[in-house]
């Protein structure tokens, strides 16, 4: 019976061994990363939104899927906005690929006269988007930090 116990004991550690090794190569050797965010346009109608384009760029061999995105938007350090959507994005191997981006801003926060001014002047204003985007890597959880920081003018 001694010898019985011995065989299982060995089988599972080779078999902890074996899917110890296969959770490592599940996962991406390097970080999906985040390129830059493009097309940046603010639609100055009542109820105003800001759109852009997020690209990010996989360097590894195996593709993955995006399943949500959680970004706060700030506009000159103010919170104007979060982006807190669900989405069904492939990520593509090997390669970039865009994420759209969509907030209502939140006037009432930036204070409205001084938007108003700001627009009406053709002013550069400081957007910042910080928060993640969330996906799966062979069924396992990928986290894309997002950090970026980008200046628009914003015209009527």
């Amino acid at each position: 019976m001694n010898a019985l116990n011995r065989a299982g004991r060995r089988k599972l550690a080779l078999g902890a061994i074996a899917a110890a090794i296969m959770m490592g190569c599940a996962t991406p050797k390097e970080q999906v990363v985040l390129r830059q965010i493009k097309d940046v346009v603010v639609d100055g109608s009542s109820d105003p939104k800001l759109k852009a384009k997020a690209v990010l760029y996989n360097p590894n061999p195996q593709r993955g899927r995006l399943r949500k995105i959680n970004v706060d938007i700030f506009v000159n350090d103010k919170k104007a906005g979060v982006i807190n959507h669900k989405v069904k994005i492939a990520i593509p191997a090997n390669g970039e690929f865009t994420v759209p981006l969509q907030v209502d801003l939140n006037i009432k926060e930036l204070g409205f006269f001084d938007t108003l001014l700001g627009v009406l002047g053709g002013k550069k204003f400081a957007i910042r988007y910080e928060g993640h985007i969330k996906g799966s890597y062979r069924g396992l959880p990928l986290r894309v930090p997002v950090k970026y920081k980008d200046e628009v003018r914003v015209r009527l």
